[in-house]
């Protein structure tokens, strides 16, 4: 069954999702990597070592993009390099364990501060919230 097609709500949500989105941005600690690294990081701690190209692929960048994207965070120590098991032309990249901690303390913090929110809704409204979360997921995640 399919049902109408809500513009306002949408906005809304797409609104309300921004703003949420940019708060937790802003409980990052000030360490001084951009919004881009960040996914990059998070998607080789999430995925596991990848060569260049895919990584790129997954973060919806171009490669000579992500070359400077991996370099900065290779720089800091974060991210590493090693030779790809069946193709001497790749590189592999993945996350050091500086890289896991600074994205788990990341995680933790921003965590810690959304459960500090929801504490101040009533029961109901938890509730309303626990069960959109696999929803919000799956918006998330479509094509």
């Amino acid at each position: 069954m399919r049902t109408t097609l809500d513009p306002v709500l949408a906005s809304r949500l797409r609104m309300s999702v921004m703003r949420l989105g940019r708060r937790l941005r802003q409980q990052r600690a000030d360490d001084n990597l951009t919004a881009s690294q960040i996914a990059a990081l998070a998607t080789l701690d999430r995925e596991g070592a990848l060569p260049l190209g895919e990584l790129a692929a997954r973060e919806h960048v171009r490669p000579p993009s992500m070359t400077r994207i991996t370099a900065a965070l290779e720089e800091r120590g974060l991210v590493a390099r090693t030779p790809h098991a069946t193709d001497g032309r790749q590189v592999l990249f993945s996350v050091t364990r500086e890289g896991a901690k600074l994205l788990a303390d990341d995680r933790k913090r921003r965590d810690v501060w959304l459960c500090e929110l929801m504490a101040r809704l009533d029961p109901g409204e938890q509730e309303i919230l626990r069960q959109a979360a696999p929803i919000l997921e799956r918006l998330a995640t479509e094509r």
